[in-house]
């Protein structure tokens, strides 16, 4: 079975300047998903996507092979879906065989650890998935959204809350990784479709990189959960 691993990574960031290469924990961004899918025990091939050759260069050095992405397919408007229909034609073209399972990793998603992606991939597989999302459980939030101006309740009623215990189990799409078969892909244009599956994770590894704030929050727990685990593996 061939399992690649594609993290698209794109020079332009409005929010944070050259986003995926800021300093995250003592390394570019970009390079803890890189380390994490090449630490994965079931990913064959980890490619970064990409129109930038300054993040063409630490993909290289970092272990990744990288995908020369068009421009047109790295501007705001382009979706994330356009750059892994092209990396994967691109690898497939170039290695001579088709690739049986996706595993789409956004950089700006750190909090995670290679056992989190193998998994993910042992469900996807035991399960026999079509696509996959991981997501964390929603327990105590409540839901509200504007609908023309009218308040109203999402997950939740509350004209008759009820027990919290009594709810029925919900889950955010925390955009760490998604898994999927490439034909799902190529005929919806879409990661998820088919059958699609949830790998729980904890909340805390929901937390991105979109703004200056979120780098003191995911450094915070990558530090403090992550990392801290990994050396105290290594001392024991």
């Amino acid at each position: 079975m061939r399992i690649v691993a594609i993290i698209p990574a794109r020079g332009g960031s409005k929010s944070i300047h050259k986003k995926n290469l800021i300093d995250f924990c003592g390394k570019p961004l970009l390079t803890w998903s890189i380390e994490q899918a090449l630490a994965s025990l079931l990913v064959n091939k980890v490619y970064v996507s990409t129109e930038d050759q300054e993040i063409a260069v630490v993909s290289k050095k970092y272990g990744a092979g990288v995908i020369q992405r068009p421009i047109e397919l790295s501007t705001d408007t382009a979706s994330s879906e356009d750059a892994l229909v092209h990396a994967i034609d691109r690898i497939e073209k170039e290695g001579g065989r088709n690739i049986d399972i996706v595993v789409f990793l956004q950089a700006t998603s750190p909090l995670r650890n290679p056992a989190d992606i193998d998994n993910a991939l042992r469900k996807f597989i035991d399960q026999d998935a079509d696509s996959l999302f991981s997501g964390a459980i929603l327990e105590d939030f409540l839901i509200w959204g504007d609908e023309n101006g009218k308040l109203e309740s999402i997950n939740y009623n509350y004209r008759n809350r009820g027990l919290r215990q009594t709810r029925k189990k919900q889950y955010v799409e925390n955009g760490s990784i998604y898994i999927f078969k490439p034909a799902v892909l190529k005929k919806k244009n879409n990661r998820l479709g088919g059958k699609i599956i949830v790998y729980e994770m904890e909340f805390w590894k929901s937390y991105e990189i979109d703004s200056y704030e979120d780098i003191e929050i995911c450094e915070y727990y990558m530090r403090n959960k992550l990392l801290r685990n990994v050396q105290q593996i290594r001392v024991s």
